[in-house]
């Protein structure tokens, strides 16, 4: 499928530039920290307001989605279990659920929903689901373990009314629920600022490679292996058997569901791992590993329910 590796391709270029500022040290000792900082607190949160803003929330009730929403909590839940018998702490836990559920639906799902399923508007569903339910619960839970701010119980608890993702998030949405839209003046330059998000997250993600050790090779790897086989692998198949099994999909909004549960782990999982500086190799390979596994799955998946 020339789509599916085209997708791929767009996004190796950008990490592949990243990687070059990282080795030449053109940003300085502190480019990719300052990068990350700007995708967390200003970029990505502005393109969450915008996408959500202007976003048919209806789309959160389908059917598709709920297929999404169960394959997710299944694999997310099995790291989770992992994590809590051996041992691996709430952040590495956290991160490494992440990564076995959270998909790139932005600059890889989009493309490929366009040219493999015909539909750019099909990935929306789980972009919403992922930006309104499952950041703002994850990046509490890192909040509130002390991964974040520290302060008073009711400081932490307030948490998620300062995190400026979810606040992005949960105006956008609140935003979409009046009906109301924002003039040209105002939205136009929250849109040009949200588009550094994604190129920003992708230059920090290429930068972090440069001077890392080969994936698989540090501590976390079983981690790392349970994340990936959970996202390229356990994700698309349990989401198969729900929508055949459960749910009775088949034919075009079967093909859906498997596509984008088996996209791989995005890349803004490192840049939430960075943020919190906890499992940052963690999330950084098992994002690089996931993209490179979910290459054939996706071409296999798109040949066998196309």
């Amino acid at each position: 499928m020339a789509e599916v590796l085209s997708g791929f391709a767009v996004i190796a270029v950008v990490i592949g530039v990243g990687y070059v500022l990282g080795r030449r040290g053109t940003l300085g000792a502190q480019g990719a920290e300052v990068l990350t900082r700007l995708a967390f607190t200003v970029a990505g949160p502005a393109l969450l307001f915008t996408t959500l803003a202007e976003a048919d929330l209806s789309v959160l009730f389908s059917g598709r989605l709920l297929v999404t929403a169960l394959s997710t909590a299944a694999v997310c839940g099995v790291f989770v279990a992992a994590g809590t018998l051996r041992g691996w702490g709430v952040g590495r836990t956290t991160i490494g659920a992440l990564c076995s559920g959270y998909v790139n639906s932005g600059n890889l799902g989009i493309p490929i929903a366009a040219y493999v399923l015909g539909d750019a508007s099909l990935v929306a569903p789980v972009l919403l689901f992922q930006v309104v339910l499952v950041t703002p619960v994850a990046l509490t839970i890192l909040d509130l373990s002390g991964m974040g701010e520290k302060g008073t119980v009711r400081r932490r608890l307030l948490t998620p009314l300062r995190n400026p993702i979810a606040v992005g998030s949960l105006s956008g949405v609140a935003v979409s629920a009046t009906g109301w839209h924002l003039p040209g003046p105002l939205m136009n330059p929250l849109t040009l600022i949200g588009n550094m998000s994604v190129p920003a997250a992708l230059l920090v993600f290429g930068m972090s490679l440069h001077g890392s050790t080969a994936p698989g090779r540090g501590r976390d790897r079983p981690l790392l292996l349970l994340s990936v086989a959970l996202k390229s692998l356990g994700q698309p198949l349990v989401a198969w058997v729900l929508a055949t099994t459960l749910f009775g999909l088949h034919g075009a909004p079967l093909l859906d569901v498997v596509v984008t549960s088996a996209l791989p782990a995005a890349q803004n999982l490192f840049t939430y791992a960075s943020r919190y500086r906890v499992a940052e190799s963690l999330a950084r390979e098992s994002v690089l590993l996931s993209t490179v596994v979910s290459v054939p799955v996706l071409v296999g998946v798109a040949t066998a329910l196309g």
